[in-house]
């Protein structure tokens, strides 16, 4: 054994600083007060420092602050009584239990190092000691002590502790700037004024708290996720710790938002687009596969309200995100008329339990076993759609079709607009209540039902939108019989099955421009290393 340990300067109990030049002879014992383990060794430490003490220089590094005086009156310690309540040195040592003892020779060699109490290693020690200092063993009833008493852990590994350390550790893998708040100053309060906030509080992204988020994933704080509109700002796997921090997710959430960056930050997505429009227009996740499970995400019951920390963070860190480090706050780029309560979070997943179709990420080309984040932009939604008495697939396919004419406008037809459409289980009951009833029979089914002919979206007295009047005298009767779907085509519909068992209510999110011109649903897989 040889590792030379990191040099240090403690206090003792009066205040007198004792430096640790990495040579010895020397024994440096780390001890806790309450550690009844630390308490067996305290009084074999004072017998070893009487026996060797004028040749070998003892110092005992303690956890417990003020308790370490205690520590020291219980057992009569006459060597240094350090204080290392903050553990930074304990941090340093990198040792899991006390008392945690090294026997350093005169190069700086750890020559032993044990942890806990044996009492063989304790007498063996001694022993060794004595041959290395020329002196008489110390007088130490060896037989009164037990055997083994496994020790303590190490105050340094208390969580809160432990990642404030990581944190200020040399080499640390943060690289963000640090804001420096007063100490008088309230935290939440500088944030708001900072301008960080969504409108709702956060939770401070201290050192320590992103730290323990980016265990969440194994990607590389300083890994450069996407480029974020509108400002481009440099989404790094650590800025995007920092924002989940403060939207309130756990650290096993963190590969879902980086997924959902990936996502929003394509070209197909246009999340500039979907931010600045005066529309209103919001991003909608979807996840799915084994992640929902894994870290408790709601499908079922409210999966779309409030409730659940998975699925209220998730989203909320993904618009904090565009929101700090893109550059999109409201009145600057984000111009939406009315707002969107959807901009402070909408992310769910589906149920894919009580589905009798493919789950929405087969669908789109992933592996079932696969989880993945789907994200769309909406302007409008969840909104309910309400049939309690269709007993026939039709039926109630039809209504689900009928609840989809309000996306835009009722007169307008033919678009080239997204809808999604949450079916409830029990509307699941009733479409495949004779069997079968495929996601293509329902789109079938919604385009048949909100066909309407040309005529009935020309403008007049009741709604100046639609056709103009002139248009339409030259389109000729003929043309204006000809009937107009809802949806420029099926695949603008898309669905997916969540919600409670209980209820016949499902719901439609209603698109904003799809397309080129606008914003295009994208899936991507999450990365669970």
């Amino acid at each position: 054994m040889s590792d030379r340990k990191p040099e240090f300067t403690l206090k003792d109990l009066q205040g007198a600083a004792h430096p640790f030049d990495g040579t010895g002879p020397a024994l440096v014992c780390f001890v806790k007060e309450d550690c009844e383990t630390c308490n067996i060794a305290g009084p074999v430490l004072q017998a070893l420092s009487q026996a060797y003490g004028d040749a070998v220089r003892f110092l005992v590094p303690g956890q417990s602050g003020e308790k370490n005086g205690d520590f020291a009156q219980r057992h009569g310690l006459t060597m240094p009584v350090l204080e290392d309540a903050g553990c930074k040195t304990s941090f340093d040592w990198d040792f899991e239990i006390v008392p945690a003892l090294y026997w350093i020779d005169e190069s700086g060699a750890v020559v032993t190092h044990f942890e806990g109490f044996v009492r063989d290693d304790w007498q063996a020690l001694s022993d060794q000691m004595a041959r290395a200092t020329g002196k008489a063993a110390a007088q130490i009833d060896w037989d009164s002590l037990p055997g083994w008493r496994p020790g303590c852990g190490s105050k340094h590994f208390d969580p809160e502790v432990y990642d404030a350390l990581r944190a200020e550790a040399e080499g640390s893998r943060l690289r963000a700037r640090k804001v420096e708040v007063a100490s008088g100053d309230d935290m939440a309060e500088f944030m708001f004024d900072q301008g960080f906030s969504d409108g709702l509080p956060l939770v401070p992204p201290t050192p320590e708290r992103v730290i323990r988020m980016l265990e969440g994933t194994h990607r590389d704080p300083q890994d450069v996720i996407a480029t974020v509109p509108p400002n481009m700002g440099i989404a790094t796997v650590e800025k995007i710790a920092i924002n989940a921090v403060m939207a309130g997710c756990k650290p096993e959430y963190l590969p879902v938002v980086i997924a959902a960056v990936e996502a929003v930050c394509t070209d197909e997505f246009n999340i500039h687009g979907v931010t600045a429009t005066t529309m209103g227009a919001a991003t909608v996740m979807v996840v799915n596969g084994p992640v929902v499970d894994k870290i408790g995400m709601n499908a079922g019951l409210g999966a779309m309200g409030a409730g659940n920390r998975a699925n209220a963070t998730i989203g909320r860190a993904l618009r904090l995100i565009i929101r700090n480090v893109g550059g999109a706050t409201t009145g600057g780029v984000e111009r939406s008329v009315l707002g969107n309560p959807m901009k402070y979070t909408m992310c769910f997943a589906e149920n894919e339990a009580v589905s009798p179709w493919e789950p929405l990420h087969v669908e789109r080309g992933f592996e079932a076993q696969d989880s993945v984040v789907t994200v769309f932009a909406m302007t409008g939604g969840p909104v309910h759609l309400v049939d309690q008495t269709s007993r026939k697939p039709d039926q109630i396919a039809g209504s689900l079709g009928q609840g989809l004419e309000g996306v835009f406008l009722p007169k307008m037809h033919n678009l080239p607009i997204d809808a999604l459409l949450v079916v409830c289980p029990e509307h699941i009951q009733t479409l495949t209540v004779d069997g079968p009833y495929s996601k293509d029979r329902l789109r079938d089914r919604i385009q048949e039902v909100t066909a309407r002919p040309l005529s009935e979206m020309v403008q007049d007295d009741h709604s100046g939108a639609g056709i103009p009047v002139a248009d339409a005298e030259r389109m000729g009767p003929e043309k204006l019989a000809q009937l107009a779907p809802k949806f420029a085509g099926k695949e603008y519909i898309h669905i997916v099955v969540a919600g409670g068992d209980a209820g016949k209510f499902s719901s439609a999110f209603h698109g904003w421009a799809t397309g080129e011109v606008g914003s295009i649903s994208v899936s991507r897989k999450i990365d669970l290393g």
